[in-house]
């Protein structure tokens, strides 16, 4: 016995419905059995992604920056939205949907603080960006590979009073190469604040993963 069109629709918001609450949650195995679930019911890769998981992790930042969530539950979300991604990938790629950006980014010669640099890398490819993730401790000339590589925007991070200087000095390479125009730079980190970033002429700073994703979108569409 088929569905009726009410029926349909009822059960499609269903899906969706527990596709944003199994990313908020962080239920890996849920989601992924509900994304396959919402596929064999015709539903629309694209739609899963932005109905579904990105909604999903949109409301895991809100949850984080008014302090409802912490750190370990956007990591969780994040990775859950990993293991839906590497379901719908193929399927997307197969559709033609293009990453929203580019983007190249890792921490300062002199820092080897790696987690905030992957939550928000992570954040960053469950949102629509292609990420090119260039580690900890990275050399200005890697940031201008990345750049010639096509990357749009640059994401630097330093988690060190004494590294964070470091990021006026990659800033400064990319000028020396005559790459500044081609690219976005945004800046973050511990002890980063917004005036350093304008001070250091970067184009765009994020306190934390959610609103360098924001930040990232808006400086894209500008």
């Amino acid at each position: 016995m088929g569905y009726g069109y009410g029926q349909l629709e009822k059960k499609i918001m269903g899906l969706l419905d527990e596709i944003y609450d199994a990313i908020i949650d962080g239920k890996q195995d849920i989601v992924v059995s509900k994304i396959k679930e919402a596929l064999e019911d015709h539903i629309q890769p694209e739609i899963i992604m932005n109905e579904g998981l990105i909604s999903g992790l949109d409301e895991v930042g809100r949850l984080y920056e008014e302090g409802t969530f912490f750190v370990p539950d956007m990591l969780i979300a994040a990775r859950t939205m990993q293991a839906a991604l590497k379901l719908l990938r193929p399927l997307l790629v197969k559709e033609g949907m293009k990453p929203i950006g580019k983007v190249a980014i890792g921490t300062v010669q002199g820092d080897l603080h790696d987690i905030g640099k992957s939550i928000v890398a992570m954040m960053f490819e469950s949102n629509g960006f292609e990420i090119m993730d260039l580690g900890v401790d990275v050399q200005p000339e890697k940031f201008i590979s990345a750049i010639n590589d096509g990357a749009q925007i640059i994401a630097v991070s330093a988690l060190l009073t004494t590294t964070m200087t470091n990021i006026k000095t990659t800033i400064e390479s990319i000028e020396k190469a005559e790459l500044r125009d081609q690219v976005i730079i945004m800046v973050g980190g511990a002890p980063v604040t917004e005036e350093f970033a304008n001070a250091v002429g970067a184009d765009g700073f994020a306190i934390n993963a959610p609103s360098a994703v924001r930040k990232a979108r808006e400086l894209l569409c500008a």
